[in-house]
């Protein structure tokens, strides 16, 4: 307990210090904003900024504001005929308040789960045939969702050897040879221009720089979103490419909803996560940027504090320096895609897994929270302390609340054994064994929900004039 108190008391003074220096750098330039500070600093948060520089967003980004999506698959899925599977719950989906559903990805690759494409044109794969796939597409669009594709375009497998042993001579319908292989993957033979991203050892990194690479794959995107009746998109590894030529195929194939994967290592000091993560979560707001906004980008910062808070009782990590959320959703809500866990955290993998015993706690956060939360499909079907009919609840309440990915929020406490929150004026949140109770000054508020280490109330007088 009290090395607890030490450490609250030393985030407490971290956050002050840290406001303090803001005071004092604002101070330092012409009208109180950073003439040559990072992005980050022209403006009121990244939001605010994207607006002020003259940004404007030519994509759908998170869709429109009040999505929530349901991750329709794990690790597994592709030992079973899932395509059939989910037909038989697409209706419950609905049902549950889901808006968009993401699926597994759709081509013919060397894994069985999809992540080493090889013919971008074939849809007979490990989950079902291109004729289910295509089935299940018109039923999610019947029941009013979106069907969001896994879109693998980082990489790709070739299907021949050169005459040195090396895998770079592709097959099918676009058949590339190693001028679509970037120069700096020399396992691969690549004769293209340098990679504009991070590397990808598994498999031959495509080179987005070539004009007849991009042409080719901005007519597959449109071909699956007008011939199999995609509505979004979900880009895998897009360190890999420059956040550019993101825009470029969202721009040609125009999504209804974009979100990228930009998963970067946390900050940690000799293992422990630091409390400020303000650069990592710049560096994704710094890829959304480079999109030009067109896609949204999953929130790892706000992933990688909210399972330290509650896994170690520190969540006073839950409130930034200037008294926001930690994450990406603290200063680009609209461009914020929360979650907990997805295929490679959690399922079989268990890369980087949430707390199990605090499950409804992160639920509890980004489902009341602003920003588009993202459920996970193992989850949404786990009974177990009734995490199935707490987060049905919570979609429930959100819904009803009308929190949208531009919500306010105010942080009423963060410390080591609760967090509290308030959202539009309509909703109180908190979670951990510490006590709460909203301030009936402040509204009619009725507790709704509530369960082991969270409960949330909603404000009647407000909810009454919220959309619904």
């Amino acid at each position: 307990a009290q090395l607890s108190a030490r450490a609250e008391a030393a985030a407490v003074l971290e956050r002050r210090m840290a406001a303090m220096e803001a005071i004092l750098s604002a101070r330092r330039s012409s009208e109180g904003l950073s003439v040559e500070g990072p992005p980050a600093q022209r403006g009121a948060g990244a939001e605010g900024r994207f607006l002020v520089s003259g940004g404007t967003g030519t994509g759908p980004a998170a869709g429109s504001g009040y999505e929530i999506i349901l991750q329709a698959f794990n690790w597994e899925s592709c030992k079973q005929n899932w395509y059939s599977i989910l037909k038989e719950q697409v209706s419950e989906f609905g049902e549950s308040g889901f808006t968009s559903i993401w699926l597994p990805p759709f081509t013919d690759s060397v894994s069985a789960q999809g992540y080493l494409p090889r013919d971008l044109y074939c849809f007979d794969t490990k989950y079902g045939s291109e004729s289910e796939l295509r089935d299940m597409i018109k039923l999610i669009d019947s029941k009013g969702l979106k069907a969001i594709a896994d879109v693998v375009i980082n990489h790709r497998c070739a299907h021949y050897q050169d005459d040195q042993g090396r895998w770079n001579r592709f097959g099918g319908r676009l058949a590339w040879d190693q001028r679509a292989i970037c120069s700096n993957n020399p396992a691969f033979g690549g004769a293209g221009g340098l990679d504009t991203g991070d590397s990808y050892d598994a498999a031959p990194n495509i080179d987005h720089t070539q004009d007849f690479v991009r042409k080719d794959l901005k007519e597959w995107l449109k071909y699956a979103r007008r011939s199999l009746g995609f509505h979004g998109w979900r880009f895998d590894y897009v360190k890999g490419y420059s956040g550019k030529f993101t825009r470029e195929y969202i721009d040609a194939s125009v999504p209804e909803l974009a979100v990228g994967e930009y998963w970067d290592s946390c900050d940690y000091t000799d293992g422990v996560l630091d409390y400020n993560q303000d650069k990592h979560r710049q560096r994704t707001v710094d890829w959304c940027d480079a999109t030009g906004g067109t896609s949204a980008a999953f929130d790892f910062t706000t992933k990688g504090i909210l399972q330290e808070a509650v896994g170690r009782n520190e969540r006073w990590r839950l409130v930034d320096a200037q008294g926001r959320p930690p994450g990406v959703v603290g200063i680009w809500p609209s461009r914020a895609i929360l979650f907990i866990e997805n295929h490679d955290t959690g399922s079989t993998l268990g890369h980087w897994p949430f707390p199990r015993n605090h499950l409804q706690e992160g639920y509890t956060y980004i489902l009341t929270h602003p920003g588009t939360p993202c459920v996970f499909y193992d989850h949404y079907y786990q009974n177990d302390n009734g995490l199935r009919e707490c987060i049905i609840s919570l979609i429930r309440i959100r819904k009803r609340a009308g929190i949208h990915s531009r919500s306010r929020v105010k942080v009423l406490k963060a410390a080591s054994e609760v967090y509290a929150a308030m959202i539009d004026d309509s909703v109180c949140m908190k979670i951990g064994h510490g006590d709460f109770t909203p301030d009936q000054h402040t509204g009619q508020w009725t507790l709704e929900t509530s369960g082991s280490n969270f409960a949330v109330w909603l404000n009647s007088k407000a909810a009454a004039h919220a959309k619904l």
